[in-house]
């Protein structure tokens, strides 16, 4: 199984950092579920911006929280170094 971390930007711009096993199926959470994250339901639509992929949960996690505590400008230096 694969994992995959994410990073979305949400329509008022801010960025949305989070963990997976089917990044598509969550993209369309985000955008259409009445459930899920709060955050980015009040804050739609959202774009995937960057993903990561792993294939052990635990180094996903490990790599979800590692970003969530960076600033925003190291989170869009990240983006856009891909």
């Amino acid at each position: 199984m694969k994992f995959y971390i994410y990073i979305v930007e949400c329509a008022d711009q801010s960025l949305y950092v989070g963990c997976t096993n089917d990044l598509l199926k969550r993209l369309k959470q985000h955008n259409e579920s009445k459930g899920g994250a709060h955050y980015t339901k009040i804050r739609r639509p959202v774009i995937l911006r960057y993903s990561e992929e792993f294939k052990i949960l635990k180094e996903a996690r490990g790599r979800e929280t590692e970003i969530k505590g960076w600033r925003r400008e190291k989170k869009l230096y990240l983006i856009n170094s891909k």
